[in-house]
């Protein structure tokens, strides 16, 4: 096995090319929606468990510990999972309870630096370097967080730290299951060295087939050789895939940007008419509408987005006087948006999204009306933050039972298959 010779010169290359030495976090919970089935069903634990869709056309959301050595992952199809592990069990998604966990885990980052770059419900990046200063060293910081979600979630993750994010990540896969490991700026090149170059960002199955017929099978082979030699070979990867061999990813954390628009939707198990789809429209503006407050932005535009039963997608628009945050006005707009022309089928999925988001709307603190129900979502707000969104609900959000999946959290999750009933 090649290893990349790894001399003063090496070294002094890999500084010069970042500019300022970053501390940065890369924090991944383990198995993060099988362990939050496990921390709520106890029968669950230390059982293989596998969370899934549809058993012959959804794909593995998240796969336990316990079932991973019969060679199930995320993202394999559900019949091959059940094959591998005919005695596996196999629970249903639940997106609200690990949305729920995860902006726990969430609000933990944010007690340690505001630079946090969400990569899905249960990873990201946290760029630490200015809390140093105040938190102690990176090790320090990560055990910290570790620490601090294990006792407010019950729930396992891993922290990998290095100067760079590309090496951040890998390392944090490294100290799976619930551990933590750090490769300080002196060591980058000599760990990279002996791993597989399936590590390098960008290499997939076919690259890595191509680099193995170079005789390229470690980064530290890839790091040995020129930027030109490898330009040559591999066109613009060939710079792309030096770098990385040698420690150098200038990127930097990135914070959410700025939404241009706030939303949720919900895919129904089964179609259904316009008096049993109002309640799940309810329940949508009442979640927007706690984003937008969550936010701090108000919104002008209120858009409806119907999915009929033949797959046929329709959106209607309502401009509102004054801006709002206010669930019941959200969902007034939308019976207005309902009223003006009759369903022509059934529906399998609904949407409420804000759009034209801006600040608060002066004209607005003259109305009484709206003062009033300000204090009351605070007061709402409030109750949710410390009991959970389901803490209040509205008389017919608490009678129907609402069992759609939420596309909005299905797609942060990584699970856009999970239960397609058919073409889209």
């Amino acid at each position: 096995m090649a290893v990349v010779r790894t001399t003063r010169a090496a070294n002094q290359l890999w500084s010069a090319n970042v500019m300022t030495e970053r501390a940065i976090i890369h924090v991944d919970m383990d198995a993060f929606y099988a362990s939050v089935e496990q921390r709520d069903n106890p029968a669950l634990r230390g059982k293989p468990v596998i969370v899934g869709g549809h058993p012959s056309r959804g794909v593995v959301l998240a796969a336990s510990y316990e079932v991973r050595p019969f060679g199930v992952r995320s993202a394999m199809p559900m019949a091959w999972a059940i094959r591998q592990a005919p005695k596996a069990i196999v629970v249903p998604p639940r997106f609200e309870a690990y949305a729920a966990a995860s902006d726990a885990v969430f609000s933990i980052f944010e007690k340690v630096t505001p630079l946090i770059e969400p990569l899905s419900l249960d990873e990201a990046f946290l760029d630490v370097t200015a809390s140093i200063r105040l938190m102690g060293k990176p090790w320090d910081i990560a055990t910290r967080i570790r620490q601090r979600i294990k006792q407010e979630t019950d729930l396992p993750c891993s922290a990998g730290i290095a100067p760079v994010k590309f090496v951040a990540k890998i390392v944090s896969d490294l100290a799976k299951p619930n551990g933590q490991k750090e490769v300080k700026s002196e060591d980058v090149i000599p760990f990279l060295s002996v791993l597989p170059v399936s590590r390098l960002w960008g290499v997939g199955p076919k690259t890595e087939e191509f680099l193995a017929s170079l005789n390229l099978r470690t980064i530290g082979d890839v790091g040995a050789r020129s930027r030109q030699w490898l330009a040559d070979k591999l066109g613009s990867s060939g710079q792309h895939f030096w770098e990385l061999s040698h420690g150098i990813d200038t990127r930097v954390v990135v914070p959410d940007r700025d939404a241009k628009s706030i939303g949720a939707e919900d895919t129904f198990e089964m179609d259904l008419g316009e008096e049993e789809i109002l309640p799940h429209i309810h329940g949508q503006a009442m979640r927007v509408a706690r984003r937008l407050r969550r936010a701090a932005v108000r919104t002008r535009v209120v858009q409806l987005k119907l999915k009929y039963s033949d797959f046929k997608l329709a959106t209607r628009r309502l401009t509102l006087e004054h801006a709002t945050d206010d669930g019941q006005e959200l969902y007034r707009a939308a019976l207005e948006l309902m009223s003006r022309a009759p369903l022509p089928k059934k529906v399998r999925l609904t949407g409420i999204s804000a759009q034209d988001l801006g600040g608060s709307d002066q004209l607005a603190l003259f109305d009484g009306k709206t003062r009033r129900s300000g204090r009351l979502n605070q007061a709402l707000d409030a109750i949710a933050n410390k009991y959970g969104s389901d803490a209040v609900k509205t008389a017919d959000l608490v009678e129907t039972e609402l069992d759609g999946y939420s596309d909005e959290l299905r797609a942060r999750a990584g699970a856009s298959h999970l239960d397609k009933h058919g073409k889209e």
